[in-house]
């Protein structure tokens, strides 16, 4: 018997109603929100313009939903596709399945697509979402644990994870390695990494992106040795880890190769945001001279310190006549 172990819901989704309420979509909507805020906060930093990174996300988060969806269809096309499976399921993405390759990969031309419009370099703007994409991955997670899915081996250890028996999902009871949580705090390592190394190494040009890529590869990698879901094996290797090995490489190749053709960072992310900025510093000037020239303070200092000492002189002489007039005129008593 177990003395300790990680329980799991003994359902994923609350109804409000007739209406579902998904633990596995609120866990994706909520990683959404803070890549989109966390990617803010560093647009800015970087000289972007307030907005931009809502903005663009609206062309990627759409486009790395459907491609997650895709890449987990595609490699495990069985669930759909053959004898005795609906193929209508492949569209139910709140019941889990998205890859975080082809979120990534597909993300990315909608961003591309978002950055184009706005005129700025997609290699900047990755750099400023790449640790909200890990924190945003971090929590995702939390939808595998909602849905009792994705799974490691077999384990005592007092942070198993306790999987309810479901013979139409292919579950066994029992406690296993909760590979959802390893990665999750993984994925927060890879995002403290990354703020981390753009603070201390200036990272630029796409590179901070590439760190994200390749550090999360390299956890990714030992993770799915752990788990027992079904998954297409190439020379002896889950699918997962030839595709973690070729992207690590891809990322690394891309950071050398990018850090000697573009060292340090770019000096202007968002054109837009400079010309604000000049328009902001020339408006000041145009108003400060406008309210000199229309009589303010230093008008009037001028116009104080324009009174000479002998016009002072000839004020006071002009009063001592008065004064010796009235006397004249006044009768002797």
């Amino acid at each position: 018997m177990d003395l300790a172990y990680i329980p799991s819901p003994s359902s994923g989704v609350i109804y409000l109603g007739p209406i579902p309420l998904r633990g596995y979509a609120f866990c994706i909507i909520i990683g959404v929100f803070v890549a989109v805020w966390l990617g803010g906060r560093r647009w800015v930093a970087r000289g972007g313009r307030v907005g931009t990174v809502a903005d663009i996300a609206v062309w990627a988060v759409p486009f790395g939903l459907v491609g997650g969806r895709l890449y987990h269809v595609l490699t495990d096309y069985e669930l759909y596709f053959t004898d005795g499976r609906n193929w209508v399921d492949a569209f139910k993405i709140w019941e889990g399945g998205l890859g975080i390759w082809g979120a990534v990969a597909l993300g990315a031309v909608g961003a591309w697509i978002g950055c184009r419009r706005r005129g700025i370099p997609l290699p900047a703007y990755a750099d400023a979402i790449a640790p909200g994409i890990a924190l945003a991955q971090a929590i995702g997670r939390w939808g595998n644990w909602f849905n009792q899915e994705l799974y490691g081996k077999a384990t005592t250890l007092p942070w198993g994870l306790k999987i309810d028996a479901d013979a139409d999902a292919g579950r066994v009871a029992g406690t296993y390695h909760p590979t959802f949580l390893y990665e999750s705090l993984w994925c927060v390592g890879v995002a403290l990494l990354v703020i981390w190394a753009d603070r201390r190494f200036k990272l630029g040009h796409g590179r901070a992106f590439a760190l994200y890529v390749a550090s999360y590869t390299v956890g990714r990698f030992w993770i799915e040795y752990l788990r027992v879901d079904d998954a297409h094996h190439v020379l002896g290797m889950r699918l997962n880890n030839w595709t973690s090995i070729v992207v690590f490489l891809g990322a690394v190749v891309y950071m050398v190769i990018s850090a000697k053709k573009a060292p340090g960072r770019e000096a202007v992310v968002e054109p837009a945001a400079v010309e604000e900025s000049v328009d902001g510093a020339v408006g000041a000037d145009t108003s400060a001279t406008s309210e000199d020239a229309t009589g303010g303070p230093d008008t009037a200092k001028s116009t104080d310190t324009a009174k000479s000492p002998d016009t002072a002189k000839d004020a006071g002489t002009a009063a001592d006549t008065d004064s010796t007039v009235s006397a004249e005129a006044e009768p002797s008593k």
